[in-house]
């Protein structure tokens, strides 16, 4: 849609951005929807993220996107925070309200719920266990809501140990009783731990362009028992996924839950229902071209 002096911008604030397809499946969801806002990209990350915030506060924006490594620092800048996101503490959307405050929410985890129920209907998160590997924002945004909608248990582990065991904290603070920390040094108990569950969450982003050669576990880990998921969506299969789909396991990446976060994205900041169907259609448009490569 053309540019014009009433068009909202909406940015995704992070870094890298390289392998983002947010734009083209935000911006042809709101030519589809009639909606007059542009998404676009600005890599920032945590130590200019203020300045960038009160930049976008005084021009014609309707909100912001906020993706690695600004989803827990962005907290810090907002003026009011959405029930979940504040037990979170972590956000991926950022609504700018018509009295200019800053109003935080969280898509992540609802998104990826959404994506878990189509897609692996036989998974009852009531009944389940979770091993989630990375206590960063997509990390801590998936076992909240987990926790949230009654998950009977959660193991948690992260290179940097003190900030899973601020998650393992927070989540059995705010939400429920339900999460446990798990050393990864610790092969034996890791191994144990992995075992015992039933869904394998890849939440470090291990396994994206940078470091596509990496994988947060080793294959000898996982059985033909276990769901496996990549919050990565490009590429379409990591290491991890790959390898566990050579073990017998179910794979699940991250575009499901890509589209439905970013679909609630769009109701908040333009008030309107998300084109679903003409948001998928150009999600598989440029997984068909990536595919052609």
């Amino acid at each position: 849609m053309p540019v014009n002096i009433n068009t909202k911008m909406i940015a995704l604030l992070g870094k890298p951005l390289f392998q983002s397809y947010s734009a083209r499946v935000q911006n042809a969801a709101y030519k589809a929807a009639g909606i007059d806002m542009l998404y676009f990209y600005s890599e920032v990350e945590n130590e200019l993220l203020q300045d960038v915030v009160n930049g976008i506060k005084h021009m014609s924006f309707a909100g912001f996107a906020v993706t690695k490594p600004n989803k827990v620092e962005i907290m810090k800048y907002v003026d009011e925070k959405d029930t979940l996101c504040e037990k979170m503490n972590a956000s991926n959307t950022v609504v700018i309200l018509p009295d200019g405050k800053l109003k935080a929410y969280n898509t992540d985890g609802t998104g990826f719920l959404r994506a878990l129920k189509e897609e692996m209907p036989h998974i009852n998160v009531e009944e389940s266990i979770f091993f989630c590997m990375g206590a960063g924002g997509a990390g801590r945004a998936i076992s909240s809501v987990l926790a949230y909608y009654g998950a009977k248990k959660i193991y948690i582990a992260n290179r940097t140990i003190s900030k899973a065991g601020k998650l393992v904290d927070d989540i059995n603070k705010n939400f429920a009783p339900v999460a446990e920390f798990v050393d990864l040094k610790d092969t034996v108990l890791l191994k144990s731990k992995i075992h015992k569950s039933n869904v394998i969450l890849n939440n470090t982003g291990l396994g994206m362009f940078s470091s596509i050669d990496e994988t947060p576990i080793p294959k000898e880990f996982l059985n033909s028992e276990h769901l496996c998921f990549d919050a990565t969506y490009n590429p379409s299969k990591t290491r991890f996924l790959i390898e566990a789909e050579k073990m017998g396991c179910s794979i699940m990446n991250g575009l499901g839950m890509f589209l439905y976060q970013g679909a609630e994205q769009i109701e908040l900041w333009s008030g309107k229902s998300a084109p679903i169907e003409a948001m998928r259609k150009e999600l598989m448009n440029i997984i068909s071209e990536k595919a052609q490569e």
